[in-house]
């Protein structure tokens, strides 16, 4: 049956549409925009469930939460969450890293004072202290005080990433010290000196613990960079009282 394949052949090319450019290039848009409209769905969904996992970690602490619940709060079922996050560490672990990235901005704008390393100090750790001063979730979260979680929580590298994103927002601190004549090693122990006492001022604010010696956490933390730069920089006026009222924490 030769000739009626061929006859059949020529009649299914017949039946088939030949597109022009300008049709091709349309029907290229229409799948762009309906892949950029899934992609915008795929987004908005995934920060119903970040927002929903926000708050059940919030009041339950990781150990209580469940990918049921949360999945309840975002409106979706279990299943559809396992098609954004394998587990609730790993929703943890966006949380946190969108918690770092708003802090890494926070830093980044913050002030720089070319000739002045001093005052870029300043500028730069307030930034930090203050992000952590106005969001208690954020230091719940950066410091892995939501209960039932710890470092050994997340994945080796996931966690090391993570650390990576907090070091690379202090680390301007860490350069401007360096600027003051500080030499690496040095400057990277004062610089942790001044981490760890921020982040005891914040920890004894966010549990109330300053309230019984009736202290400010902000206040606090400004005297310690004053007298660290004092103590760097003999002299040196009050850092401070240099930078405008609007550059000390955004509070």
């Amino acid at each position: 049956m030769p000739g009626y394949t061929a006859v059949m052949e020529v009649q299914l090319h017949e039946l088939t549409p030949v597109l022009s450019a300008a049709e091709r290039e349309a029907t290229e848009r229409q799948q762009q925009q309906r892949q950029q409209r899934q992609l915008a769905m795929s987004d908005t969904r995934r920060a119903l469930v970040l927002d929903a996992a926000r708050s059940v970690f919030a009041e339950r602490g990781v150990e209580g939460a469940s990918i049921r619940e949360i999945a309840r709060r975002a409106g979706y079922t279990p299943g559809a969450i396992y098609s954004y996050f394998d587990s609730k560490e790993a929703i943890y672990a966006a949380l946190l890293a969108e918690s770092l990235e708003r802090l890494n901005a926070e830093v980044a704008g913050a002030r720089s004072f070319k000739s002045q390393p001093q005052l870029t100090l300043t500028s730069k750790a307030q930034a930090w202290f203050g992000f952590y001063a106005r969001s208690p979730r954020d230091l719940d979260l950066g410091f892995y005080l939501v209960q039932g979680l710890s470092a050994h929580g997340l994945a080796g590298d996931l966690n090391q990433q993570l650390n990576g994103r907090l070091q690379d927002a202090l680390r301007p601190c860490e350069v401007a010290l360096q600027a003051m004549g500080l030499s690496l090693d040095v400057a990277m122990r004062e610089n942790t000196a001044l981490f760890a006492h921020g982040v005891g001022l914040l920890l004894l604010q966010h549990t109330g613990r300053l309230g019984l010696f009736g202290q400010s956490a902000e206040a606090l933390f400004v005297t310690y960079v004053e007298q660290l730069v004092e103590r760097l920089n003999p002299g040196a006026p009050a850092t401070s009282r240099r930078l405008d009222q609007a550059d000390l924490f955004g509070l």
